[in-house]
């Protein structure tokens, strides 16, 4: 099984997006039973609700989210995860810092497409703000969604071979 954890700040408007969006487009792939995704925030606080705006957004992309409570990053966490995707470059290179031993797994979300761009957070945003992080984020994870197969399958044969 292939995992990847999604990963922002508060884990919840983009990740819990993210993770959505993910999961959807993985759904219609015939490996779909081989994916697993969740998402987790760096400075999340365990058991909170995705923001209300995320929660309508991804509703009007027909995806629901009302279930979605944060986790905070922690090293547990990480060990279960074949590829860690991050919004930002601060998430990318604090996580790389603290979970040294695991920084072959940490990339940044916009590096599956060839680029290295921070996904705005529209925390505090209008639903403006959130629908065009959401249709970045779709689009990001649509064009990326090979990439992503392929460097969590390298990844995660790279640690079976050495266990």
């Amino acid at each position: 099984m292939l995992s990847i954890l999604i990963v922002c700040t508060a884990n919840i408007c983009r990740s819990p997006m993210a993770e959505a969006i993910l999961k959807h487009l993985v759904s219609e792939r015939p490996d779909v039973t081989q994916w697993h995704i969740e998402s987790a925030g760096t400075w999340a606080i365990s058991g909170c609700q995705a923001a209300e705006l995320s929660q309508y957004v991804m509703h009007t992309m027909g995806m629901d989210i009302g279930s979605h409570r944060s986790q905070p990053v922690s090293l547990d966490l990480i060990r279960r995860f074949d590829l860690i995707l991050t919004m930002e470059n601060n998430h990318k290179e604090g996580m790389m810092a603290e979970f040294h031993s695991h920084a072959d797994r940490i990339f940044m979300l916009s590096e599956m497409v060839g680029l290295t761009v921070n996904i705005p957070d529209p925390i505090g945003g209008k639903v403006d703000d959130y629908v065009e992080t959401a249709n970045l984020l779709n689009r990001i994870l649509s064009e990326g969604l090979e990439r992503i197969f392929q460097l969590a399958t390298i990844i995660k044969n790279r640690h079976e071979s050495t266990r």
